[in-house]
């Protein structure tokens, strides 16, 4: 409740509040970069929750259907084609880009508009190990070990 309430609505004003104060001006090429590490972001998260998703609600549905799975001894699929092929957690990496993309657009003469992106980043991080570790027990070590290869 208290990240909720305090923790976030801090890290996500913290780049408006810094623009505020010490406002930055940038050249189109600048900011034409900045937007497109976000809209590359936004896509890899958006196209991975969106993956997700519709395997999960229907492993028929004809815009996933061509992905390949691992079937694990529980009877559970695991996607290893498509965006979850190339990473296991890509909707994190979309959610970092963005993050990225917000902090760069204050420049890069102060590291304070960074807290969040590097925060973030150690968050994930360690969201992603416990995920590992949660996986591990869910689906049984030679399932997970065949999955992570």
């Amino acid at each position: 409740c208290f990240g909720d309430l305090a923790w976030v609505p801090f890290l996500y004003t913290l780049k408006t509040r810094f623009l505020y104060y010490w406002p930055q001006y940038h050249g189109i090429p600048y900011l034409v970069f900045c937007t497109v590490v976000m809209l590359i972001g936004y896509l890899v998260f958006r196209g991975a929750n969106t993956e997700k998703d519709r395997f999960r609600k229907d492993p028929r549905d004809p815009r996933v259907a061509h992905l390949k799975t691992l079937k694990t001894s529980a009877g559970k699929s695991l996607l290893i084609s498509g965006y979850w092929g190339i990473s296991r957690h890509p909707n994190y990496v979309g959610d970092w880009f963005m993050t990225l993309a917000e902090s760069l657009l204050t420049g890069t003469s102060f590291a304070f508009p960074y807290f969040q992106p590097i925060y973030f980043g150690v968050l994930l991080i360690h969201r992603q190990l416990r995920d590992e570790e949660s996986m591990l027990h869910k689906y049984g070590k030679d399932d997970w070990e065949k999955y992570c290869k």
